[in-house]
């Protein structure tokens, strides 16, 4: 059995990349390669306007961005299956959805990161847009999502 990847500072900016990535997707519509070449080339790993741009593991960001908009019919609904009655995926703001999505993908495909370590790592990228009552949100319907694709 093979070890289980470690939780990395370069994975954790990619992950944050990831969902910047997801909500210019959504905000902007743009193609998904071109996102790719832009943080590339651009954002990961540089400074732009004082800002330093964490190095990032590329792979890992390219599948969480690639796989996020690949599977993005089947990740919305097990979203929207864990969302509290009277709610839908539309009443949420763009930045939770890209957190939500990108999480989301991690669980169901990338079964060599434990349940935990995703968890963690989405609810930190959430601090960086959200208050507390948010990131409780972000926990708890990762959570409920893991304990359905993961058992």
């Amino acid at each position: 059995m093979s070890k289980p990847a470690p939780r990395t500072p370069a994975r954790a900016a990619a992950r944050l990349a990831a969902v910047q990535a997801l909500y210019q997707h959504e905000m902007e519509g743009t193609a998904i390669p071109s996102l790719l070449h832009e943080f590339h080339n651009h954002r990961i790993g540089a400074t732009i306007e004082d800002v330093e741009y964490a190095d990032a593991d590329i792979d890992f960001f390219d599948d969480l961005v690639s796989g996020a908009h690949a599977r993005a019919g089947e990740i919305d609904v097990l979203i929207e299956g864990k969302l509290a009655k009277g709610w839908t995926l539309a009443r949420l703001d763009k930045p939770m959805k890209a957190i939500l999505r990108a999480g989301t993908y991690e669980l169901l495909a990338r079964a060599d990161v434990p349940v935990g370590a995703v968890i963690t790592e989405y609810v930190d990228v959430a601090h960086a847009f959200y208050d507390r009552r948010e990131t409780g949100f972000v926990n708890g319907l990762l959570d409920g999502i893991a304990k359905g694709v993961r058992g």
